[in-house]
């Protein structure tokens, strides 16, 4: 009985403190009544809203939302990050290590890659307190720089670029330490009077030690007379992507235009150029170019964090972002953890002081009209299957209930509890259960310091393990991310009386056809919202990529297909988003295609890895939890969210938090970037096909094949892509590699004569039925006696190669593959390195195919791609 007393005194406590143990934000804690959980019915009718010029501006950007949320300034960010405690003299996480990871790295897997696009899609301008930006290297182009010529430059007529006269930052280059200086308050800074022909340049060219993709930041000083229009264009791999900064606000910080994709070394396709050009008379102002988010680089007692910026508390990027000393070091070095907590509203505040939101505060001039934390919360339920759910936090009891601009506090009550309403609604839709939980109105620092309505969701319980099977699944973090921005959207709407359409969903089952010589038709399906009856496409983006090169600015298309010329013997890549007044979906799947003129047979690749999902599942009568050995799962591109492999699987010690308890994890991954799903290795096929210079190659997405709307008899070989497709009953979403309606598309081809190449990790074991096994043995010749492995290199062929088989930051990693042993008459051709067969030929008088035991993408060298693929296509087409 005394234990039993013991666990649920354990339980209270630890529920009690929910994400915001230790009094997270800082302050007293001022307990509430029943009436706290009321919703707040009455509404202010005050209506404030900003009507000058968006601070960035994509001009580029074919899609101009005009009932989203065009002209909104919203300051987000996910919970918490590392710290420095002073009482121990180290670094570390705010919060514990449990699943996998921490409350400080998960949040940011549902903000980053998910959240601020879908609200900047749908037009708003997004600040975080956070780095944002997952890319640890970091390069920064700046006047004060020693080094001119090719990295800086300025290019002068008349009027031309003098010295500003103000502040700015000042680079010393990337390796600088900072202790308790502030990095913009040391440096010189450029203006040049504003022209509606530019007559002066500066242009901002890194050297990229590594490719791939950027965050850009520019920095400006504040003086009078600042233009609303300067005018960047940023070279992206040769493309050109314009912006327009209103530079009558956010002067002296470092200001987000947006990821890019930038390739190795020092040229003119990757830079960054500042014009003096604009519509208005007033001076064009410049600072630094920062590329990249880069590591931590504040020191705290001689030491630094060790990891990327982005995986720090706000507190230091408020620092490296030019803050006052007031925003994020009011305890004077003694408490980096309030300060942490506190620096998040703070620099809100900053930014939007003075603006028309925050009238009565001096700071920049940025009109944000809201802010949210999104945090994860603490606290298990009993029977370790119930979900444990959403809760949401706002503060109306200060400052006699009023914001600083004289509206009511109790819009912030309307939107924490929207946020609530919003995910029990979308989550029970698209996975059948959820739970909410309270709406607390009480006194948190980031609810209550923030001058514009503000709100703390707890999006689910870290520690509770059935909501975490669900959230570390890519398809729920999508799903809270977008009803997180519906709620925004909606709340922004009802604030301005303005009516609203939200954006669509990506378009689905794309394929490439050849309709003439040189012409494909490239074809699309729009993706439904069964939850939105606004989120319907009107039109449609195609982005096109050749070669190498970066997708272009887009190509609007009316209807959902479009015809391209080819040029010859030129890859082409392609993927399509959706748009209508709200804004732009997120993108198709890619596909890619090749005409070769004179080529007499054609290729068909399709895309069948469309797999997400959480890591594999341990629950049975004494264990719980993830077994990432076992299987890692698969993210949405990559991720930074992980922390180590978990350690403590014993159920009863569920109650505990640290090495004896539940969940308890190592930090062996942590700082480290883990590629997953990127959804375009047609592109990689392709490009091995065409060193045979011999085929016309189209691709397709797997469900247009079963669809009915690509046929494969077309095609004299098929390129089958399987990657880690594979069935889990504990996922979100069912990724069976092959469904019963493929494998009869499949037999027919062969039976036709199609060659058939398949390649993946789980093309045999998650083939179990007597049916799957039946068609392993008919028509891939695949024997039932099959296993799995971990190989890191195959033989055959007269060559060897290395496969993608850990996990790292530059593709996805295949960590187990098939085993799979011919049936005669086929025969094997390649071997894992302990002499297991690794693929199966089968050359017959009626067909023939390969089958790959691993993905063919995660051969780790393009020219070995390119190798192996000739030889398998001379061996399949006779």
């Amino acid at each position: 009985m005394k234990n039993k007393l013991l666990l649920i005194c354990v339980a209270i406590i630890i529920c009690s403190c929910g994400s915001h143990r230790k009094n997270e934000k800082g302050d007293k804690i001022v307990t509430t009544t029943k009436k706290d959980n009321a919703i707040e019915t009455k509404r202010d009718n005050t209506d404030i809203e900003y009507k000058g010029k968006q601070w960035v501006k994509n001009i580029s950007a074919l899609s101009q939302p005009t009932k989203g949320l065009q002209g909104r300034h919203l300051s987000l960010w996910a919970s918490h990050g590392r710290y420095y405690n002073i009482n121990k003299d180290k670094w570390e996480w705010q919060r514990p290590y449990l699943y996998c990871t921490t409350e400080d790295l998960f949040t940011q897997t549902i903000v980053v890659p998910y959240l601020m696009p879908m609200l900047e899609n749908a037009g708003a301008t997004v600040f975080s307190p956070r780095e944002r930006d997952w890319q640890p290297n970091e390069i920064i182009i700046d006047n004060d720089d020693d080094r001119k010529a090719p990295y800086y430059i300025e290019i002068n007529t008349s009027p031309r670029w003098t010295d500003a006269g103000a502040s700015g930052f000042s680079n010393a280059g990337t390796s600088t330490i900072y202790g308790s200086d502030n990095p913009f308050y040391t440096g010189t800074t450029r203006m040049a009077k504003a022209s509606k022909t530019p007559t002066c340049t500066i242009s901002y060219q890194p050297e990229f030690k590594e490719s791939g993709e950027y965050a850009v930041y520019v920095s400006y000083p504040d003086i009078r007379k600042n233009v609303d229009d300067a005018e960047y264009t940023v070279y992206h791999k040769g493309k050109a992507s314009v912006f327009h900064i209103n530079q009558q606000m956010g002067g002296g910080t470092w200001v987000y235009l947006g990821t890019f994709n930038f390739e190795a070394g020092c040229s003119s396709r990757n830079r960054v150029v500042l014009t003096n050009k604009s519509d208005n008379n007033g001076y064009v102002t410049a600072d630094a170019v920062r590329f990249g988010g880069g590591m931590g680089n504040i020191c705290r007692n001689g030491q630094t964090s060790g990891l990327p910026r982005c995986l720090e508390g706000s507190r230091y990027y408020a620092q490296w972002a030019g803050a006052p000393d007031s925003v994020y070091n009011s305890k004077q070095g003694t408490d980096d953890y309030k300060d942490d907590i506190n620096a998040r509203s703070r620099m809100t505040n900053w930014l939007a002081g003075g603006s028309c939101y925050v009238p009565n505060i001096k700071g920049k001039g940025v009109p944000f009209e809201l802010s949210l934390a999104v945090h994860s919360d603490a606290g298990y339920t009993n029977d370790m299957k119930s979900i444990y759910g959403s809760l949401s936090i706002c503060t109306t009891n200060t400052n006699n209930g009023k914001l600083n601009s004289g509206k009511s506090r109790q819009c912030s009550k309307d939107f924490a509890q929207s946020l609530l309403s919003g995910l029990q609604k979308d989550l029970t839709a698209n996975f059948g259960k959820w739970a909410t939980r309270e709406l607390y109105d009480r006194n948190y620092s980031e609810t209550r310091c923030p001058e514009v309505p503000s709100a703390i969701i707890e999006t689910l319980s870290h520690q509770n393990f059935p909501d975490m099977v669900m959230a570390q699944d890519p398809n729920v973090k999508f799903t809270i991310a977008r009803s997180l921005y519906k709620t925004i959207l909606k709340f922004i709407s009802r604030q301005h009386d303005k009516s609203y359409v939200v954006t669509p969903l990506a378009p689905q089952h794309p394929y490439i056809k050849f309709v003439d010589e040189g012409m494909v038709e490239i074809a699309w399906d729009p993706q439904e919202d069964p939850t939105e009856p606004s989120a319907k496409p009107t039109s449609y983006i195609l982005y096109t990529a050749t070669g190498n090169g970066d997708f272009d600015n887009g190509e609007p298309i009316k209807g959902n297909r479009i015809r391209v010329r080819m040029t010859a013997d030129v890859q082409y890549s392609f993927k399509i988003t959706a748009v209508n007044k709200g804004g732009e979906s997120f993108p198709s799947e890619t596909l890619s295609a090749v005409y070769h003129p004179g080529a007499t047979k054609s290729i068909l690749v399709i895309n069948g890895f469309h797999r997400l999902a959480a890591p594999a599942v341990v629950d049975n009568s004494s264990e719980l939890g993830f077994d990432m050995d076992e299987d890692p799962g698969v993210q949405y591109g990559k991720t930074l969210g992980w922390s180590g492999r978990q350690l403590n699987f014993d159920k009863s010690k569920i109650a505990n938090v640290g090495p004896n308890g539940l969940g308890y994890s190592g930090n062996e991954m942590e700082g480290k970037i883990i590629m997953g799903n990127t959804f375009d290795y047609p592109r990689q096929h392709v490009k091995a096909i065409m060193a045979a210079n011999e085929y016309n190659v189209v691709s397709a997405s797997s469900h247009a094949v079963t669809d009915g709307r690509v046929n494969m008899a077309d095609y004299t070989c098929v390129d089958y892509i399987l990657g880690m497709e594979k069935y889990s009953p504990t996922a979100m979403m069912n990724y069976k590699s092959l469904s019963t309606a493929m494998q009869n598309i499949l037999r027919a081809y062969t039976r036709g004569g199609g060659s058939l190449l398949i390649s993946g990790a789980y093309i045999a074991t998650d083939m179990q039925s007597e049916s799957d096994r039946r068609f392993l043995k008919e028509v891939l010749h695949i024997d039932n006696g099959i296993s799995q492995r971990t190989a890191d290199a195959v033989y055959g062929m007269g060559t060897s190669f290395s496969i993608y088989n850990l996990l790292n930051n530059l593709h996805y990693a295949a960590t187990k593959t098939d085993v799979i042993s011919p049936a005669e008459p086929a025969f094997c051709t390649l071997t894992y390195s302990d002499g297991q067969s690794a693929c199966v030929a089968y050359n017959g008088t009626d067909y023939r195919t390969l089958a790959l035991g691993f993905p063919f993408e995660c051969i780790k060298l393009e020219k070995k791609q390119a190798t192996i693929m000739k030889g398998f296509l001379k061996f399949l087409i006779k």
